[in-house]
């Protein structure tokens, strides 16, 4: 790559049609090479910055000076006609790719004020690393905003950014750039308190009688402090005699959290396969794969003899190691590697599914997934995972709108 002197001609106005189109013709006429192109629109004001320099294959010997002088009239004249303001700005340096050490930051927040994004900011700035782009991904059920930055440690930075994160009661995600992030192929969800609200077990202990019971075990088992597979026959064992039927109005009582259908949805039209691993039932589980069209699952099955619930469970447990193994096998049958896999989850037996796949997702999760997870989701709306891969809200909607899908805000 050569040293070039280049020309930043920077356009701002009123957004409308036309504006680009007029400023690439303008520079059409001169020997330049387009260096870099950017542009943005924010509440109806366009920003349009355009980098030149002097292609001096196809006019040697020319001066740049004088190419930049007549750029700079015959832009100021057309920026007249458009009624647009322009800036430009000289410089000298090299141009050639960006550096390659190219991370996304996503921030997402119900509202983002000012002052927490500036906060990130500073966190990239401490850490010497360059913002080269901000982005806006969407403006509701959440706001999230990316921004695109170079020449940062990714440890260090993602450890600053997460007690940042913290203190701002905002969610951070830092990942690397490149194609891979949307070659993602596989996700994999935990069910209770994550494609689901609330716990299968805990409605089932409410046609038992048991409930108080059974939820106090479900909260120490999620914080890690009972073994799952214990704590699982424990509750299960409170069941015995419960009438099947019982099982069948859980399953039609069941609330997807909000933006599941929407989540799943979107990224199937991405080319995702999708699944669930459950420490639940597959009596239950079941129902969510036709309900939603997932493509693998896994659960736990309870026993059920003479219509009744004997309080055991048939087969292998579906534990914390258990749902690290579905993850993969799944990923075998997809063909899928595994740094190309999303999982999701809220408790501690999910931690090593999360940890297994190439991104994993802490939602609404107990202290202690957070700490460990890839990243993590504090918003109580399941589709903005889809903003952690690039994907805008924008994109979501458009796909709604030209699809055959029907429930497109569910």
């Amino acid at each position: 790559m050569n040293d070039h002197t280049t020309l930043l001609v920077t356009v701002t106005g009123r957004d409308r049609p036309g504006v680009s189109a007029r400023l690439l013709s303008t520079l059409s006429v001169y020997p330049v090479i387009l260096v870099d192109l950017e542009q943005v629109v924010v509440g109806g004001r366009l920003v349009l910055s355009a980098l030149v320099a002097v292609d001096d294959g196809v006019a040697p010997g020319v001066s740049h000076d004088r190419v930049f002088t007549e750029i700079r009239s015959s832009v100021d004249k057309a920026c007249i006609d458009l009624d647009m303001d322009v800036e430009f700005s000289t410089g000298n340096g090299r141009v050639g790719a960006a550096s390659a050490e190219q991370l996304h930051v996503t921030v997402l927040a119900d509202p983002l004020r000012p002052g927490a994004l500036g906060a990130i900011a500073s966190c990239v700035a401490r850490a010497g690393a360059n913002i080269e782009r901000i982005e806006r991904l969407a403006s509701y059920p959440v706001t999230s905003i990316e921004l695109d930055i170079s020449g940062a440690d990714p440890e260090r930075l993602r450890g600053d950014l997460s007690m940042e994160a913290a203190t701002q009661t905002i969610d951070v995600a830092l990942q690397p750039s490149g194609l891979h992030r949307r070659a993602k192929h596989l996700i994999v969800m935990d069910v209770d308190s994550t494609l689901i609200q609330g716990e299968v077990i805990e409605l089932l202990a409410e046609h038992a009688g048991c409930a108080e019971e059974v939820a106090r075990v479900t909260e120490e088992a999620m914080r890690g402090e009972l073994d799952f597979e214990d704590s699982l026959r424990r509750r299960v064992a409170l069941l015995k005699g419960l009438d099947a039927s019982a099982v069948d109005a859980v399953r039609d009582q069941l609330v997807l959290a909000p933006g599941a259908r929407t989540l799943v949805r979107t990224l199937k039209r991405l080319g995702y396969e999708c699944a669930i691993v459950s420490g639940g039932f597959s009596q239950v589980t079941d129902a969510l794969v036709e309900r939603l069209d997932l493509d693998y699952s896994m659960a736990n099955t309870l026993e059920i003899v003479d219509g009744k619930l004997t309080g055991e469970l048939v087969g292998p447990i579906v534990d914390r190691k258990g749902k690290a193994e579905a993850l993969r096998r799944f990923a075998g049958e997809a063909g899928v590697p595994l740094s190309q896999t999303v999982a999701i989850g809220d408790g501690a037996n999910d931690l090593d599914m999360l940890q297994t796949a190439g991104l994993g997702v802490a939602f609404n999760a107990k202290p202690v997934v957070r700490e460990q997870a890839d990243t993590s989701v504090s918003v109580p709306y399941l589709d903005t995972i889809v903003y952690l891969l690039g994907v805008t809200r924008e994109e979501v909607e458009a796909a709604d709108r030209n699809g055959d899908l029907d429930d497109p805000a569910a």
